[in-house]
Order: structure tokens, then sequence, then C-alpha cells
């Protein structure tokens, strides 16, 4: 593990060039880039402030939990406090977290493949295909969907447990469960899930007379991995009460298709050019499959590996969501299913499967190779799978690392609630929702304004309410609610607009406290009486 860590640091930086040399930049414009670092900077002032409050975030104010309308990132958010709190920039923490993530998933598939197949180099090409496959890049601008660190470890527990029967390596399984699921929801319960059937599988492996031990070490590891997740799950069942469930059409509009599996994003050098939808672009590379059937068709499969092929079907098909079987069986009868709005998620799992038997198909190739073909097989495996899942130089857009100054004059002034405009209408969000989020981290006022995955109804309302602003009832509601600060953005595409707003806001007896830049455009700040 720790020898595989420099070599999956340095291509990191390779396949995500140049944001290795431009940390204050992120490699998408995207509303989650904000979300992100807002969650980040939540959790750090939480914890150093309020801990009992952690999971009531200031924006979406008068709502409470709302930390938990989203996945919370809690494990990313422990990681990134002490940096937080040592002064690092916003963007800085975000991305070390961001590409840390993704080098110490390839380095875990590395110790899992390796131990499977008792090949390093067959570890490298899993590793490889695991944290670098199209689908990385297709949510690069989502933090919670790279820290799949914890997936090859709660398989690589499993298979311990299974081959020694040992107590310490059952709790580690269910540790990992719990750890993925404080990382990223989705995936902690679809790890659940698949491990669980693994698990099952798994025990045909073992010898009649480890088989009790087994069960009962596997059985440790569910009751540690219910325990985490149960206790992670309570302040969101209290928010689920409130803000329902995905609708079935929702959850059909983010379903994969088989024919998406054929689809790679854009950017990628090979197959890119193709649209495809959003979060449904899941080619996993021709060389992964060719090599995961050589592991089939060379040699005998091991049960492992029959194991590993019932999970990746598994996981292809659940990935199909509303258009398939299982996702929808699970959606009419367990609960938390209802609450995922995208399975076509599940496509990494069937990268993860994939590579692990990829590493078998290498590794047969590697003993049936000569010694002089066996020592340029890794650097041409790799770098076909590199040139496979190249994307084009990113993109970079910077990000706010420091207040503008609009948001450090407001951090000074007495704590109020705030409010900014132009809101959004309901059926128009974001609009400049997630940014107005995350400038709230620069003075840690509450604000009526807010983005995350869900959208309480209060919010909602207050948005009709608002979209007459600054109509005589909308300043009347703002009144209502105690909101202190009211502040107008400037229109850029309707001048006018913006002094009529100023104008409108003195003749309600606001009381003007003065213009500033916003880090884009212009801003006035009014105080409500």
């Amino acid at each position: 593990m720790i020898r595989a860590l420099p070599l999956f640091a340095a291509l990191t930086i390779l396949m995500t060039w140049p944001q290795a040399i431009h940390m204050a930049s992120h490699g998408a414009e995207h509303q989650d880039v904000f979300f992100n670092m807002w969650r980040l900077s939540w959790i750090a002032h939480a914890l150093s402030t309020s801990p009992s409050r952690l999971f009531d975030g200031n924006i979406f104010y008068p709502e409470s939990g709302a930390l938990t309308l989203s996945d919370a990132m809690l494990v990313e958010g422990l990681a990134g406090a002490p940096l937080i709190w040592m002064g690092l920039p916003n963007m800085l923490v975000h991305n070390l977290l961001l590409l840390g993530a993704i080098t110490a998933s390839g380095a875990g598939m590395f110790v899992l493949a390796r131990h499977l197949t008792g090949s390093r180099a067959a570890g490298v090409i899993a590793g490889i295909i695991f944290a670098y496959a199209p689908y990385r890049f297709e949510h690069y601008m989502h933090m919670e969907l790279q820290w799949t660190v914890w997936m090859p470890w709660a398989f690589w527990a499993l298979q311990r447990t299974c081959e020694t029967g040992r107590w310490r390596f059952g709790a580690l399984a269910g540790l990992f469960v719990g750890l993925q699921m404080a990382s990223s929801i989705y995936y902690g319960l679809f790890l659940a899930m698949l491990q669980g059937l693994a698990s099952l599988l798994s025990l045909i492996t073992v010898p009649r007379e480890r088989l009790i031990r087994t069960i009962a070490s596997l059985a440790l590891g569910g009751v540690v991995a219910g325990v985490l997740v149960g206790t992670y799950a309570i302040p969101y069942l209290r928010t689920r009460e409130r803000v329902g469930v995905r609708s079935i059409e929702e959850t059909r509009m983010f379903s994969a298709k088989p024919r998406n599996y054929l689809v790679a994003p854009e950017g990628n050098f090979l197959y890119g050019g193709r649209r495809g939808q959003g979060e449904r672009r899941l080619l996993p590379g021709l060389l992964a499959v060719v090599l995961a059937l050589t592991g089939l068709l060379l040699r005998p499969p091991a049960k492992v590996q029959i194991v590993y092929v019932i999970a990746l079907v598994l996981a292809f098909e659940m990935s199909l969501g509303m258009y398939g079987y299982t996702y929808r069986f699970l959606y009419e009868r367990a609960p938390p299913f209802q609450s995922l709005r995208a399975p076509a998620r599940l496509g990494i799992f069937v990268v993860f499967f994939l590579a692990a038997l990829a590493a078998y198909g290498y590794a047969a190739l590697e003993a049936a190779a000569r010694p002089v073909v066996r020592r340029v097989m890794p650097v041409a495996f790799a770098g076909v799978l590199i040139l496979e899942y190249w994307t084009v130089p990113l993109t970079l857009t910077r990000y706010d690392n420091d207040p503008p100054p609009l948001y450090a004059w407001l951090a000074q002034q007495p704590r109020g609630i705030v409010a900014e405009f132009p809101m959004p209408a309901p059926n128009g969000l974001p609009h400049e929702e997630p940014r107005y989020a995350y400038m709230s981290t620069f003075h840690w006022m509450p604000t009526v304004n807010g983005y995350s995955g869900y959208v309480p109804p209060g919010y909602l309302r207050g948005l009709e309410a608002m979209k007459h602003f600054p109509s005589d009832a909308s300043v009347m509601r703002l009144r209502r609610e105690g909101v202190r600060y009211v502040i107008v953005h400037d229109y850029p595409a309707d001048r006018d607009a913006y002094a009529r707003t100023l104008y409108t806001l003195t003749s309600h007896g606001l009381s003007h406290l003065g213009s500033f830049s916003d880090g884009r455009v212009a801003a006035s700040v009014f105080a409500l009486r």
C-alpha cells in the first residue's frame, strides 16, 4: 500500500493535468463545486463552534438540518477540518481531498487485486482501471462520488475473513462499510447490499471446519456496519419526513440504459465526442473488458472470480434503475432507496468488479508469458489503459479563496439574517444560490438562500413569495422572517432593473448601508429596520 501510493499519486497528477499546478482552480465550472466547499467549511466551522449543531447548516434559514438535505460528506469534512483550521484556502483543501481520494482509491484497489492474484503488476492494472475510468471524469465535480476509498478495503476484509475466520477482519469489513456510508451515502448503501451478497456467496469457498467461525465473524461485521449506518441515518430520517422521497419519474431520469456503457464523457481523448446524458456516460474501457474475459476463459475461474462476476452482473442490472428489475423492487420495498435519485451511479461498482476481474486476466497472461515479455507487460498494458482513459487537459475555473469586498465587509457587521437577490423562481433553480451559499462561509450568518440535493418546501414557498421582489408583500415577508441584511446584486442583463430595485427598497424605508463588489458585479446592501 505504502509503495503504491507514490505511483498512484503520480498517475493522478498525470490524468487530471493541469489540476495539480493550479490548486486554486477546479476542472469543472459547476454549482456542486461551490456546494462541496460549503459542506467542508461548514463541518469545520460547526466542529469548532457548536458540534451539537453539526447537521444544522446556516443555509435555507429558518430550516433545520440543512446538511442532511444532501450527502453530508462527513468523512471528507472531518479530514478537511484540520486543514481549514490551519488557514489553508478552501479550494486547496477541496482539491487535496479530491485528488487524494482518487489516489487512495487506486492504491486500495492495488492491495485487493494483489491479494487476490498474487501479482503486483495485476494490482497496478486493477488500480488504474478503478481510479481513472471515464466515470471519474464524468463526476469530477462531485466530491463524494470520488470517495470510493473504502470499497476495495471492504472486499479485502471480506476476503481475509473468509480465509482466516478471524473476528478482526469481520469487524473491519463492517467498519469499512460504515466509513463508505459516511463518505458517500449512495456508495454506502450500494456497498452494503453488494458486499452482503458477496458475503453469502463467499461462504461456499470456506472449509467446513472454519464455516461457523467465519459466519460469526461476518455477522459481527454486519452488526458493526448496522450500528454505524443506523446512527448516521438518524438525522436523515428526520429530514426525510419533511422533504419526502424521489419520484419514480425522477429516478427513471437518472437510470442507466445498456447503451450508456458504450458512451464516454466528451473530454475523453479516444472515445469522447458522442454526446450523452449527464451521469449516464459509463464506458468502462475496452481493455478492462478484454482482460476480465481473458481471466475467465484462459483458465478455470477461481471461486472468488465467480463471486465477482455475479456481483458485477447485479451492479450492472441495478444501475438500470427503473429500466431494470432489482432496483425497482428495492425502490418499492426498501425506504432508503426511495431517497436516491441516480441509480446510474452504480456504474462505479461495475468498474470496481471489472477491475478485480481484469486483474485475474492480467495475472493469467503474465503467468503464460515468457520472462522477456513479462518485463514489458506492465508498462504496455498500463500505457494502453492510460490512453483509453485520457481526458484532454482539464479546462480550469478559478474559485474565490478569499472573501470579495462585499462579504469581507459583511463579516465585520453585527450578526443578522441575510437574504440575497435576485433569487430564482421555483422552476429556475439553482441560479446563483450555490455561490451565495459558498460566500456565506466568509461571514457565517444565517441566510435564507441555499442549495442542496433536496429543496425544503418552506424554501420553495419563500421563492414563490419573492417572485415580485421588491413588492410590498415580499418586503413584509422578509420583515416577518427577521431578515436584517438585504443584498441586491447587479442585473447585468437589465441595468435599469437594478436601479429600480434600489430605489424601491429605499422608498420602503430600508437603510442603504453601502455598495461593494461581490467578486463579479456590484452589489448594494440594505438594512431592514
